[in-house]
């Protein structure tokens, strides 16, 4: 059965290029993004593993941690990391899993025979503090990941965690936000007061984080 939203994900113990692994373990109490590649050398995996790597202080404040997987073994990876390093001018410090059995691109769904039978699809799983997944994304193989728009989703996604609220399409944080139907008009008066009720089902409050 493939993961879906609110399923707790595996509590695998795998092997990493910053040593051994345990998936629970490294969530901890934060959020964690698993992002899975078809193989390694591979020119498009290496322009986003590239990008990940600059963009870790980002994660970091948001309290996410990141990690990869790829079905090569590690000292494929290990090669390849120098190459990301090299040619994305960055430093790589974040893990990257090596599945060579396929224990994590099984669990977690991420080979599609329609696609290849053996390479994993470039899945995103975005996962919260209770080990759940909170959303998953599936690219093509010829598609690169947009890790502004993951950044993005990570900022909805903790603002509504907590909040009874929506983020309308397009949201950015600082734009307002939408209260979410299940709030009636007597609570939203109370809980973000001076709300905007375009239309009853429709009521836009400030982003309560600015």
């Amino acid at each position: 059965m493939p993961l879906r939203l609110g399923d707790e994900i595996p509590n695998l113990t795998v092997e990493s290029t910053e040593g051994t692994v345990n998936l629970h373990d490294y969530v901890g109490d934060g959020w964690c993004i698993l992002f899975s590649h078809p193989a390694d050398y591979t020119p498009v995996c290496t322009t986003e593993l590239g990008t990940v790597a600059k963009l870790k202080a980002d994660f970091e404040k948001r309290n996410v941690k990141v990690i990869g997987v790829s079905v090569d073994p590690l000292d494929s990876h290990e090669g390849w990391i120098k190459d990301i390093n090299e040619t994305q001018n960055t430093t790589m410090s974040y893990p990257l899993i090596a599945d060579p059995d396929r224990q994590v691109a099984e669990a977690f769904d991420m080979i599609h025979p329609n696609v290849d039978d053996k390479a994993t699809v470039r899945s995103v799983f975005v996962i919260g503090p209770d080990k759940k997944v909170k959303l998953t994304l599936t690219y093509p193989a010829s598609t690169g990941r947009n890790f502004d728009e993951i950044l993005r989703i990570i900022d909805s996604l903790q603002l509504t965690a907590e909040r009874k609220l929506a983020t309308p399409a397009n949201w950015k944080p600082g734009d307002d936000c939408i209260i979410v139907p299940a709030v009636s008009d007597e609570e939203a008066d109370k809980m973000f007061p001076g709300y905007n009720a375009v239309k009853p089902y429709l009521r836009y409050t400030a982003d309560p984080t600015k």
